[in-house]
C-alpha cells in the first residue's frame, strides 16, 4: 500500500494533474507548461520534480530546455478514465467530503 499511497501522491496535486493531462497531448517544455498553467517556472519545475521521482514523466534534453513526456501515458489515461467513472459513480460524495472536499481544500487557501 505504500507505493499506491506515493503513486497518488503524484497525482494529489491540481497543478499535478493538469500537467499529466496536458502532457497526454504529447512532450512539452518546462515553458510551455508555464505558459498554459499560468505558474511560475520554479512552481512547475518543482511539480515535474516530483512527477520525476514518482516515475510519471521522464525528461531529455532538447538544447537548453528539457522536454517532458510520460512514461506510461497509455497507463495514465486509464487512470484518469477510471477516475472520471468513479467520481460518476460516487456522484457529489468526493466535493462534499468534510476533509478532503472541494469547500475544504477552497477555504484553505
Amino acid at each position: 500500500m505504500a507505493a499506491a499511497a506515493c503513486l497518488f501522491n503524484g497525482f494529489s496535486d491540481p497543478s499535478r494533474l493538469t500537467i499529466l493531462r496536458h502532457l497526454t497531448l504529447g512532450e512539452h517544455r518546462v515553458v510551455d507548461l508555464t505558459a498554459h498553467l499560468n505558474l511560475a517556472q520554479s512552481t512547475v519545475s518543482k511539480h515535474l520534480a516530483c512527477l520525476r521521482d514518482c516515475g510519471l514523466v521522464a525528461s531529455r534534453p532538447e538544447g537548453r530546455a528539457s522536454v517532458f513526456s510520460l512514461t506510461h501515458p497509455e497507463a495514465v489515461l486509464e487512470l484518469f478514465s477510471a477516475a472520471e467513472r468513479l467520481l460518476s459513480l460516487t456522484g457529489e460524495a468526493v466535493t462534499l467530503c468534510p476533509t478532503y472536499g472541494t469547500t475544504t481544500i477552497e477555504g484553505a487557501r
